[in-house]
């Protein structure tokens, strides 16, 4: 029996032109006959309706005789189809509010949801995901946005060479430009002013490593967050950028001094921790923020911690924080809005607690955007779509009328499953109580 997934085009803003499966794969999954795929036609998508065609995959824009339909970003409420199974980042696991509604509906319909986020091996590491193009988008932008803050400040500069992620034509194109700007700073240096340059990289994980891949791209120094202060002891380091990265015990330290760090009884019981970056934030220019954060864990920098830096330094070096991580309110607590792409940038005035749209103003500069991939789309899809493409065999063998418990699904996309048959799994009962709150 050929089975039918639909591949649902993208319409959450017009940045949004990432596909969860190119051409060159579908194609691959189809060529045995035992699926068929039906992708609906759109105008942004980073691959033409053209190549689909041309790949044997039929292009439609009615999907109702699909049994599952996947997608990238969710699918609005009213387009919602009865017994469906949709896998997508739905933004509900940690009980987002936005996205009850969502949820509620999805129950209502009686559907089958999987969420990539969800997609995890047995040490609960995302086997499917967007991060690294997070990363390397969000560090090309936030570069962007230093150049335009130090000239706002009569700071001349090589960052001001480079532009946003999306003004390149890829990935390659960007990187180029950032060689470029390296062999400048190798050359001539920094102002003596910004010296030493420090960034420091919160998080080690897939989001880190994008940042990485562009910070590596410049001449670097790496330090560990011990030894900070004895770099700006030691005089400056002009013709490199200083990289530090910070893992959870760099960011983090016990209560009690009865409690030595330990990763996993942090992730337990975070109550036992307090946060520690605010130690580091008088040494740095530029902040990349890529941890992930729930309401349980200590914030990366609060609004307190922001303030008494501005209010015991006369001029602090901390010029953006490029929060890839993206939660309002949240481990960078002064994120007080969600930015995009025509203005993806606001400065947080610590004593006023004002927002101002652009760069200028006496606070740091904040970038919010929380699509960055889109800025990267036809690299990132291809690198989503590579790690996609294993599970989907298995997802649509999957006989979801089953029981939960002897439903034939592997591991990884068994633990991606939040509703089966519009009822919470085990595993997310826990968003019963989000659902109720009004």
């Amino acid at each position: 029996m050929t089975v039918k997934i639909g591949i649902r085009r993208e319409d959450k803003n017009k940045w949004e032109a990432r596909v969860p499966l190119t051409p060159e794969h579908c194609a691959k999954l189809t060529s045995n006959g035992n699926l068929q795929l039906v992708v609906q036609p759109s105008k942004i998508r980073a691959f033409q309706n053209e190549e689909y065609q041309n790949a044997g995959i039929q292009v439609a824009e009615d999907l109702s005789g699909c049994e599952t339909i996947i997608a990238v970003k969710e699918i609005p409420m009213e387009l919602l189809l009865e017994n469906k199974t949709y896998m997508f980042f739905s933004h509900t696991i940690k009980g987002q509010p936005y996205n009850m509604p969502l949820l509620k509906r999805l129950m209502d319909l009686e559907c089958n949801l999987l969420d990539y986020e969800r997609v995890v091996d047995e040490k609960n590491r995302r086997l499917i995901f967007f991060g690294r193009h997070a990363g390397l988008a969000g560090m090309i932008d936030s570069l962007h946005a230093l150049g335009k803050r130090l000239a706002w400040e009569g700071i001349d500069t090589p960052f001001t060479k480079i532009k946003a992620a999306h003004q390149y034509a890829n990935l390659e194109a960007a990187k180029v430009a950032m060689r470029d700007v390296g062999k400048v700073i190798a050359k001539d240096g920094l102002p003596d002013s910004l010296c030493p340059f420090v960034i420091a990289v919160a998080g080690t994980g897939n989001v880190s490593l994008g940042v990485q891949e562009i910070l590596d791209l410049l001449p670097h120094q790496d330090i560990r967050p011990k030894d900070l202060p004895a770099l700006f002891a030691n005089g400056n380091v002009a013709n490199k950028v200083v990289k530090m990265v910070l893992s959870e015990e760099d960011l983090v330290v016990p209560k009690s001094s009865d409690i030595t760090f330990d990763l996993q009884h942090y992730y337990d019981e975070p109550q036992h921790y307090q946060g520690h970056f605010h130690t580091y934030l008088p040494f740095i220019t530029m902040l990349m923020n890529g941890i992930y954060w729930d309401e349980k864990y200590p914030r990366l920098v609060t609004k307190d911690a922001l303030g008494k830096l501005y209010a015991d330094e006369a001029k602090p070096r901390l010029r953006v924080i490029g929060d890839i991580s993206c939660d309002p309110n949240g481990s960078i607590e002064f994120l007080e809005k969600i930015t995009h792409q025509e203005q993806p940038t606001f400065v947080y005035e610590p004593e006023s607690q004002n927002v101002i749209d652009g760069i200028a103003g006496q606070g740091p500069v904040v970038l919010g955007v929380d699509n960055l991939p889109c800025e990267l789309s036809y690299d990132a899809s291809q690198h989503f779509s590579t790690m996609l493409m294993p599970f989907m065999p298995n997802l649509a063998r999957a006989d979801f009328t089953m029981p939960f418990d002897t439903l034939n699904l592997p591991g990884p996309l068994k633990k991606a499953l939040i509703l089966h048959r519009g009822q919470l799994t085990p595993e997310y009962g826990y968003l019963e109580a989000h659902l109720a709150k009004p």
